[in-house]
């Protein structure tokens, strides 16, 4: 637990259950979120091919999950970890450009 309060620069042992508990719910809540867009948009497991459907599901829950990611995190008390996380994932995927401030 120690190592990952100094590398989250957390400071008790709730906030690390938190935060694990946050990557958990939030991985669920992704997934519940995106079965109805699937819907919407017309892709079904059954009049779909797998090879489509999987693939166009998880392109779909990816950007889920990162918007709401700091939202079921704010429920737990840890919006600023995981602000500070969406940013520095963001960044390394090139998206860094979204959150730099303008002098």
């Amino acid at each position: 637990m120690e190592k990952l309060k100094q590398r989250w620069g957390v400071k008790n042992n709730w906030s690390i259950v938190a935060i694990i508990l946050v990557f958990s719910i939030n991985g669920s809540f992704a997934t519940w979120v995106a079965k109805p867009i699937t819907s919407y948009i017309g892709l079904s497991q059954e009049t779909t091919n797998p090879w489509v459907f999987w693939p166009l599901r998880i392109l779909l829950i990816f950007p889920i999950y990162q918007a709401t990611l700091p939202i079921v995190g704010w429920f737990f008390g840890q919006f600023k970890f995981f602000w500070a996380f969406e940013k520095k994932f963001l960044s390394r995927l090139g998206l860094g450009f979204l959150f730099k401030k303008e002098d």
